[in-house]
């Protein structure tokens, strides 16, 4: 769900209510503008390209025309203090979102897709996940934004407006969902070649759909049962996977890309750039850039028995 105009949240709400404004105003003003020009044009003088202007019988402006002017004048400042004044109050409205008992995440903004981490409990009950957000419906969630190497902007349509990630600041989005569904989000700043392809997910489950979620999370995916798996962990584990990805209760600890502990229950791969499905898991282990040129992970030349190991293994991570 990806729409600007359909809030799911109280703060996607009061950015709707001020769209709503700000077209009331400009298009009042548009009419206004269309309508004096349409005026001005019926009213002008017909000239003859033979006969030039008398520049000494300019006449100097009636008081009538002068007063259209004034009140012109007075009416654009004044439609230009009721905007000042709804953004005003629409940036105090999306402050006063009460926090009790918030879910509380960071997301971390790389090129190009988003690492989110789950905080605000103990330490063994932090966690990590890629371009996915999972929430409660009606509990209020803080995210904590920040960026690993240029600009970015988080937008989350349905659910609240946008939010620059500046490398060096930390930046704080809050929103809450009121209603189970799977929102999309994007980056709004152009921040590299695959900008487009920088796409995050929120999924609002009922709570006790998100415990369960969130305690499955916490516990590492389950050992590989069949032979082609357990060879795919083999591989996963002896070649440059592991050292960029991470799998909880395994020896792949790498930090540099997303962690893969529960990539099997992923909606998508590449930050929403293919469904997650095994043949699209075997091109994208294969040849990342076919699908997404300028990524940061190489192609994975392999043999086809190799690949299909590697690919069984992902599907058992959940």
């Amino acid at each position: 769900m990806h729409d600007a105009l359909n809030a799911f949240g109280p703060q996607a709400g009061h950015v709707v209510d001020l769209w709503r404004i700000f077209l009331l105003v400009c298009g009042v003003v548009f009419v206004a503008v269309l309508a004096a020009l349409i005026l001005a044009i019926r009213r002008a003088p017909r000239i003859h390209m033979q006969e030039a202007p008398d520049l000494r019988a300019v006449n100097v402006p009636e008081p009538r025309p002068r007063r259209i002017v004034t009140a012109a004048v007075a009416a654009s400042v004044l439609g230009l203090l009721v905007l000042l004044a709804a953004s005003v109050f629409t940036d105090r409205a999306l402050a006063r979102l009460p926090l009790k008992d918030a879910i509380n995440v960071r997301v971390t903004s790389l090129q190009w897709w988003w690492k989110v981490t789950y905080t605000g409990g103990p330490v063994n009950e932090t966690f990590e996940a890629a371009n996915e957000i999972h929430v409660p419906v009606g509990r209020p969630v803080v995210v904590e934004l920040k960026s690993g190497d240029v600009i970015h902007s988080l937008w989350i349509p349905s659910l609240t407006g946008k939010r620059d990630l500046i490398p060096g600041r930390t930046a704080t989005l809050t929103f809450r969902a009121d209603k189970p569904g799977i929102y999309r989000a994007q980056c709004a700043e152009f921040c590299g070649f695959q900008h487009a392809f920088m796409a995050l997910e929120v999924h609002a489950h009922a709570p006790q759909d998100f415990e369960n979620w969130r305690r499955a999370q916490l516990a590492p995916p389950p050992a590989p049962a069949d032979a082609s798996a357990q060879r795919g962990q083999q591989l996963f584990q002896s070649t440059q996977c592991a050292m960029c990805h991470a799998v909880q209760g395994t020896i792949a600890q790498g930090r540099k890309a997303p962690d893969l502990t529960h990539f099997a229950s992923r909606r998508t791969i590449g930050a929403g750039t293919l469904p997650n499905t095994p043949g699209n898991v075997a091109s994208w282990i294969a040849d990342p850039h076919r699908h997404k040129p300028g990524v940061n992970m190489p192609a994975n030349p392999m043999s086809s028995e190799d690949l299909a190991a590697l690919v069984a293994y992902m599907g058992t991570l959940r």
